[in-house]
């Protein structure tokens, strides 16, 4: 005897704002996201109301109410993601997938660019590459970290570099 599952309540204004709230409440997201997030609400749950669904404007409401912050989004994302050890190709790419604008993403393109070096540096730290390496790497162990490193989104210059530094040798600004 298998219990079946009633098919949920379809959505009506009210019920479509307090889902908006509560994810706003619950996550840290974007205009974008939150855009996708009612979206597929309302396709999976429907609507009951005469006049058809919102999601645009109710998201635009949030952002007005100041619930929702793209650049502070983009700000924090990527100042989490460089901590980790990732690149500005890589920020980048989190972004869009975030949903982030483009006049956002020139807005903190300058911090990503601060932060390109001590993102590698915290990379090759977590991953003992370079100046954080046992020892002297050959060949192919250099150009496994190197292509690491590429994939982490950083700079093709910057990661030889540091690729290529001697255990214990420090990596200087220029």
């Amino acid at each position: 005897m298998s219990a079946e599952r009633r098919p949920p309540k379809p959505l009506d204004p009210r019920s479509l704002e307090h889902l908006a709230l509560r994810y706003v409440e619950r996550f840290a997201t974007t205009e974008g996201k939150l855009v996708d997030y009612l979206t597929r609400k309302l396709r999976e749950r429907g609507w009951s109301d005469t006049e058809s669904p919102a999601p645009r404007e109710l998201a635009a409401r949030m952002v007005a109410l100041g619930y929702i912050d793209d650049r502070a989004y983009a700000e924090a994302k990527a100042a989490s993601l460089a901590r980790r050890g990732l690149g500005a190709r890589r920020v980048r790419q989190a972004l869009q997938a975030a949903r982030v604008g483009a006049e956002d993403h020139e807005a903190i393109a300058p911090q990503m660019a601060e932060a390109a070096r001590d993102a590698a540096l915290a990379f090759a730290r977590r991953k003992r590459i370079g100046p954080y390496g046992d020892g002297e790497a050959d060949r192919a162990v250099r150009e496994k970290q190197f292509a690491a490193m590429m994939r982490a989104g950083h700079g093709s210059t910057l990661s030889r570099r540091i690729v290529s530094a001697a255990p214990g040798e420090t990596i200087d600004d220029d």
